[in-house]
């Protein structure tokens, strides 16, 4: 797989993911909407994987998206059929937001690691992650109001699940910077730390202790926290006895009892291709 935005690679069970773009920001150009698809592809078909992180180079995490990408996706001028050419821009915009649903249906835990500025799509792409690690120095903006755009790819459908709604709405419309300390006291991010190597150190942590567990029960966990979004309770009670029902017929269960009541550490084969 031949990559211009991202270097990929997988490590034991953990699959880093890292923008290397950092003279440009790490700007989110047309190749990038493409191989991040093509990464996430090959993490999911790598039985080995059971957590990602997701990183980037340089002062800052990413200034989102490229600018002369999203001029040309505009347009100008008058098209000769305009209802033809919005048709095309709505697909074009659906093939945007699949680049971080992606991310989002990912079958293992992706955290992401986030230095100095996480503007505009860089919110998108954290968003669709399930645990976010910065600096004290890091900081996030809705920047698409700050263009005159509504946030179109992810992040006004996620963030409502992560912050309160009063804080949400004065965050996109106002489009103020939103710093690592306010971040973590409403609970976006699970840790602030004190550099980047300190932030890449606690995602490798907290990937190693989920790596160890059974695959199988974390792409449940998943599976079933992310259909929880849009269940009643009821419904999100009945999708999960429904999945145990079927899922937990193997031998990850009683390994996992024989190893607590022995004091050791269990060991759970990787799930299959």
């Amino acid at each position: 797989m031949e990559l211009t935005t991202l270097d990929y690679r997988v490590d034991g069970a953990i699959a880093r993911v890292t923008m290397k773009r950092p003279d440009e920001l790490n700007t989110m150009n047309k190749a990038f909407w493409n191989e991040l698809i093509d990464v996430f592809a090959a993490i999911d078909a790598d039985m080995r994987v059971r957590a990602v992180i997701i990183a980037s180079t340089g002062r800052h995490f990413t200034a989102g998206l490229d600018l002369g990408m999203a001029a040309a996706s505009l347009g100008g001028g008058a098209p000769a059929d305009p209802g033809r050419a919005r048709e095309s821009f709505r697909r074009h915009v659906k093939q945007m937001q699949e680049t971080f649903n992606v991310v989002d249906r990912c079958r293992v835990p992706v955290i992401a690691v986030v230095q100095g500025g996480c503007i505009g799509g860089g919110v998108d792409f954290v968003t669709a992650c399930d645990m976010r690690i910065c600096t004290e120095n890091a900081f996030f903006t809705v920047q698409e109001v700050n263009i005159a755009i509504v946030a179109d790819v992810g992040t006004l459908q996620r963030i409502p699940h992560l912050l309160p709604q009063g804080l949400i709405r004065e965050l996109a419309y106002t489009g103020r910077r939103f710093p690592a300390a306010e971040a973590k006291q409403y609970g976006f991010v699970n840790a602030v730390t004190a550099d980047h190597e300190a932030a890449l150190a606690a995602a490798e942590a907290m990937a190693q202790q989920i790596a160890a567990k059974s695959p199988l029960v974390i792409a449940g966990i998943k599976q079933v926290l992310n259909e929880g979004r849009s269940q009643t309770i009821e419904q999100g009670l009945e999708y999960v006895a429904v999945w145990n029902a079927g899922m937990l017929q193997g031998d990850d269960v009683p390994n996992a009892v024989k190893a607590q009541m022995a004091k050791q550490e269990a060991v759970f084969a990787d799930l299959r291709a």
